[in-house]
């Protein structure tokens, strides 16, 4: 546990890495009780060390999100910056304002071609800021310079939808998919877990668009969480939905809780399904995981659902719950000025 004298604010010189960075970045604009800052960049793409995942390297156009998911894995990440209040990860916004320019500096360094890239694995890159900022349309405008690469995208927002210009150029050159998050059908209960995401039935909406786009692109019903939305009946629901709407694959994984997590969401559960407490204190007791006969009962039911809808498309990258990511710059040598890179997959 953190002292008192950990939470307080440090003076902005004793801060260090990104911490000094995020305090010294410029309030650009507040709205509805959210701040957005612009924050420099040292890098792009992060190396995804831990083993864990399917993916070798991870984009996050922003720090923070205001979806405001109360289950939200990642809010530790403005720890990073000194940022202790959990609800800062969804009122203080930071946008990577050069991470275009680092992307194609990165790509163009590049040894480690054709390795699976993923857009979104911490923070919504579609999330309210984007329609401000654009971070994330710089960053596809790159991708689309460049071929070969194997990239995926993961987003609650329909917002993807507005790059349907950019987005068919690049599934052409590169090995890309969409993954559209939805962790349950039901609107009220989506309401409650993740109160500023679009509905459940416009993320399918745009799924359906993607698809008659010719687009890959498929559903991440993740986090399943236990007790709300693992039901066989529900996880149903949400592959036969998928599947209505064009999806190609459905992937899922249970919730994954640390403690800056537990700290924002035990209180919603006690507020809203105070019956679910116990049980979560006693399954996140000693992990942030789950695993043992539960999740091999998950894991089994989501591949029969994949078999009965036709969901095993294999042309993404089956995702994993993000682990902390380390910034890891390409051991690399530099391609010539203005010259194409091609990625071999």
């Amino acid at each position: 546990m953190r002292s008192c004298a950990q939470l307080q604010p440090k003076p902005h010189q004793a801060l260090i890495g990104i911490a000094r960075l995020a305090a010294a970045s410029p309030k650009l604009r507040e709205r509805a009780e959210v701040e957005y800052f612009a924050l420099t960049a040292r890098s792009t793409l992060n190396h995804e060390s831990s083993g864990r995942m399917s993916f070798a390297w991870t984009i996050n156009p922003y720090r923070g999100c205001e979806f405001g998911c109360h289950y939200c894995y990642a809010r530790y990440t403005h720890e990073f910056m000194e940022l202790w209040d959990g609800r800062d990860f969804e009122r203080k916004i930071y946008a990577k304002v050069n991470a275009a320019e680092l992307l194609r500096a990165e790509l163009r360094r590049a040894r480690d071609r054709g390795l699976p890239i993923a857009l979104g694995t911490a923070t919504d890159p579609y999330q309210p800021a984007e329609r401000q900022f654009g971070v994330t349309r710089r960053l596809l405008e790159v991708f689309s310079e460049f071929e070969g690469l194997e990239f995926s995208i993961t987003t609650k927002s329909v917002l993807i939808l507005r790059d349907l210009d950019l987005l068919p150029a690049i599934a052409a050159r590169h090995r890309f998919s969409v993954h559209m998050t939805v962790t349950t059908t039901d609107e009220r209960l989506a309401r409650l877990l993740e109160p500023k995401a679009p509905p459940p039935a416009r993320r399918l909406e745009a799924v359906r668009a993607l698809a008659d786009a010719r687009i890959p692109a498929g559903v991440n019903v993740m986090p399943i969480l236990p007790g709300l939305t693992d039901s066989p009946r529900a996880l149903e629901a949400v592959a036969r939905a998928a599947a209505e709407h064009g999806a190609q694959f459905l992937y899922g994984n249970v919730l994954f809780l640390m403690p800056s997590a537990m700290r924002q969401f035990m209180p919603f559960l006690e507020r809203e399904f105070p019956r679910l407490v116990k049980r979560y204190r006693r399954l996140y007791a000693r992990s942030a995981y789950l695993s043992g006969e539960y999740k091999e009962e998950v894991t089994k039911l989501l591949a029969l659902l994949r078999a009965r809808y036709g969901l095993e498309g294999r042309h993404a990258s089956e995702p994993h719950l993000w682990q902390p990511q380390l910034a890891f710059p390409f051991r690399a040598e530099a391609a010539g000025e203005g010259e194409s890179v091609r990625c071999k997959v």
